[in-house]
């Protein structure tokens, strides 16, 4: 079986650089050890290797489709949901009272990683029926987790989030399915929503969607918004499954991720379909929110995943075919010569190397933000505080940077192939159309990069930004012990002040008023700032290899290591410079983007 990514890599970066086992402190997780991490980890590797990654190509070939009002999916979609219920993989972060193991998100996101490098195509399915479960448990009362948690997180009923419709897109302000209360304790609910994610299919028994719509006279924009539990089939007073007036009316087809179907859902068209508030009336967005910046974390995690499996198999082409000689050769021209493979080209090395600059810094992130969640929802104090304060700074990056780079990584790895990466034949095109979704999925890069200048870059007059300041420098004196290391600091420390140059010109545009001049570049703003995000993600695991490789401590051969302070080396000379580009433009008195008298568009 073809490599899809290394488990080396992984638990590197999930022991020696981000070191989850930190957070064994933690009571909740005191039924683990650093032995039952290394178990879960292998065990799911294996899992992956004969239930996930032989069906990934078949996925896309025979792709999910809509036929006289059912979603039809690949059958191993089944198997999954069965497999992930009984073996308690669907919530395994929940309580042991509700079903869960009490695992550390940590853990269950280097888990993901796995599955995702494996066949990203399925693990949405589990994955939302998990986060519909968790907003019932964190805001519904005591009637809803028992009616559909137990259900949900045995995998017998899916769970979705529906957010989009038609005429709104991502503006959820402009939503206008609505919620008419009854005497009965439920309400009529009435709309469409669009690209539900896992939103029907034949191996679940019912679905629980987690809906958001408008109760009659609410306020209008986003103050007016509720969250409700609107069941496919309903349960009647015998305890059987009824149906409730939601039709599956279609599902997208789609460039990429073609195994995952993507659903047209219709309420009420008969005027009988039931939803059950979940918390407070008008405070739906605020409790979607808590679903959707743990998704936002998915993403990014599927994105680095699809771009990992893609990195490994366009290095397995590059170590198996031969073509040209060695510019070295004295006979380069001579057809006699044998030839070499195609690695040992420097064109060839260099996308290489960027796909691995690429993809293990996102892990080393998405590892890291994971583990600021566990320490946020089990610490206390300052402790408690700068843990949520960092991730709500790194969650757009830890989204945005994957999506997009992942993008670029994989459009090198096709290059590596030359034509054959064009051809279905080979698996590149595959992985190239799966992660253009990733920059679209839970908020586009736009969003995600106004949110990041916007909210998190300005909140509570930008603590979160000195706080991140304050954890890289630190991070940067620990690698100014290694002489080696010591120029790379240097130009990470001076990054940091170009990101206060940026700021000093922006945020007085904020102050007074002007925000459409303040966050007219947001996008280009994310690009700089996760450029560097990233830069200190490779500083420390250079200087985590290296302090392995001064003490002798290797687990995985010195090769290893020295692999990783080479990546860095090249993310600081090939990737870190174009930061200079970005602050030029982030600088510029001149504003081309801002629609003027004079229309320039036409």
């Amino acid at each position: 079986m073809a490599d899809y990514m290394s488990m080396d890599n992984l638990k590197y970066t999930f022991f020696d650089v981000v070191r989850c086992q930190e957070l064994l402190k933690f009571d909740r997780f005191k039924d683990y050890d650093e032995e039952s991490f290394n178990i879960l980890l292998d065990s799911i590797k294996d899992w992956a290797d004969s239930a996930l990654f032989p069906y990934f190509r078949e996925m896309d070939e025979k792709p999910t489709y809509y036929d006289d009002g059912k979603i039809i999916v690949h059958p191993q979609i089944g198997e999954i949901m069965r497999y992930c219920g009984e073996n308690g993989l669907i919530g395994a972060y929940f309580d042991y009272k509700v079903g869960g193991q009490q695992m550390p998100h940590t853990l269950q996101a280097a888990l993901s990683h796995i599955t995702q490098c494996a066949n990203n195509h399925v693990t949405g399915y589990p994955a939302l029926t998990a986060g519909a479960a968790n907003l019932i448990i964190r805001f519904g009362n005591d009637e809803l987790i028992d009616k559909y948690v137990p259900n949900m997180v045995a995998g017998q009923w899916g769970g979705t989030m529906c957010l989009t419709e038609p005429q709104a897109g991502s503006s959820l302000s402009d939503i206008t399915s609505s919620a008419v209360p009854t005497d009965e304790g439920y309400y009529k609910m009435t709309g469409q929503k669009i690209f539900i994610s896992g939103g029907d299919h034949e191996y679940c028994e019912n679905f629980v969607h987690l809906y958001l719509a408008r109760i009659e006279g609410a306020p209008s924009g986003t103050k007016g918004i509720s969250l409700f539990v609107v069941p496919k089939y309903r349960l009647s007073e015998k305890g059987e499954l009824e149906p409730n007036d939601v039709i599956t009316a279609g599902d997208f087809q789609k460039l990429g991720q073609r195994g995952y179907c993507t659903t047209h859902l219709i309420l009420g068209e008969n005027n009988n379909c039931h939803g059950w508030l979940v918390g407070e009336p008008n405070k739906g967005l605020k409790y979607m929110f808590q679903m959707m910046n743990g998704a936002r974390l998915d993403v990014g995690m599927t994105a680095v995943s699809t771009a990992t499996a893609a990195y490994y198999a366009s290095l397995q082409y590059a170590k198996e075919r031969p073509q040209g000689r060695p510019l070295t050769s004295s006979g380069r021209k001579d057809p006699n010569q044998p030839q070499t493979l195609i690695i040992n080209h420097p064109d060839v090395r260099r996308m290489l190397l960027l796909q691995k600059a690429i993809i293990e810094p996102s892990l080393s992130l998405l590892l890291y933000c994971t583990k600021l969640n566990d320490i946020h929802e089990n610490a206390h104090g300052q402790e408690r505080e700068d843990a949520h304060d960092l991730l709500e700074f790194l969650t757009p990056i830890a989204k945005t940077y994957p999506s997009s780079m992942g993008e670029v990584a994989i459009s090198n790895g096709l290059q590596v192939l030359g034509g054959y990466g064009y051809c279905s034949e080979f698996v590149l095109q595959q992985y190239y159309r799966d992660i253009r979704i990733m920059s679209l999925y839970e908020g586009t890069t736009g969003i995600q990069s106004l949110d990041l200048l916007g909210r998190k870059t300005t909140m509570k007059n930008g603590k979160a930004i000195q706080l991140l300041t304050k954890v890289m420098t630190e991070d940067i004196i620990k690698a100014r012990t290694y002489n080696e290391l010591t120029p790379y600091a240097d130009k990470l420390q001076g990054k940091l002040k170009d990101v206060g140059d940026v700021l000093t010109k922006l945020m007085p545009f904020a102050m007074k008023g002007d925000y459409e001049r303040f966050l007219a570049d947001a996008t280009i703003y994310m690009e700089m700032t996760s450029t560097i995000v990233m830069a200190w993600q490779c500083l420390i695991m250079a200087t985590t290899a290296k302090e392995a490789l001064v003490t002798g401590q290797l687990k995985f051969g010195s090769a290893f290591y020295e692999s990783k302070i080479h990546t860095m080396k090249f993310y600081f000379t090939y990737e870190l410079p174009k930061t200079l580009g970005m602050k030029e433009v982030l600088l510029n008195d001149e504003v081309l983007t801002i629609v003027s008298e004079k229309e320039v568009i036409n």
